[in-house]
């Protein structure tokens, strides 16, 4: 058996709390970034709970991921002299997805989501095949001429931007 001084053994598990809330730093910050993203998909039901909570989460995770990000940096600065070489690429290799949400917490994913279609072909309805007579249509009627956009196509997008009687619209779903 081996006796650690007071010292050593304070040491040891000194850096076991800070190993624990390096961790627990990554989790949190990962958090605020993966929920709001789990939470609002398009085809999937979404409460009007789980929308306040995802744009609450969404709203504050560039300062939650900021935070966490200086903290782990602080860890790190902490740990990295004590640390041997596999214990500094653990370090390296769990921060990394913290770092990934950091950027990603500053980009608009609703929107890479929710992206307009842009390569829309319009038919006659005479020579549609593809939509059922109980199929879900919006409707627009407009100078004498009209346009009918199947909602199921349009569930992953959300919306269309058209020209119906020479007026440009956008229908949405």
């Amino acid at each position: 058996m081996i006796l650690l001084s007071d010292d050593a053994r304070n040491s040891k598990s000194t850096r076991r709390v800070v190993w624990v809330a390096l961790l627990l730093t990554i989790v949190i910050g990962l958090i605020f970034v993966i929920t709001p993203i789990m939470l609002i998909q398009p085809f999937k039901a979404q409460t009007q709970r789980t929308v306040d909570i995802s744009f609450l989460m969404r709203r504050i995770s560039p300062l939650v991921t900021i935070a966490a990000s200086v903290l782990v940096l602080f860890f790190w600065y902490w740990l990295w002299k004590g640390a041997r070489w596999y214990g500094k690429a653990v370090m390296v290799l769990i921060a990394i997805p913290l770092f990934a949400a950091t950027w990603m917490a500053r980009q608009n994913h609703f929107e890479w989501m929710f992206q307009p279609n842009k390569n829309i072909a319009y038919e006659k309805p005479g020579a549609v095949n593809f939509i059922n007579d109980n199929d879900m249509v919006l409707a627009v009627q407009h100078n004498g001429e009209a346009a009918a956009y199947p909602v199921r196509l349009m569930a992953y997008h959300h919306l269309v931007q058209d020209t119906v009687g020479g007026t440009p619209i956008v229908a949405t779903y």
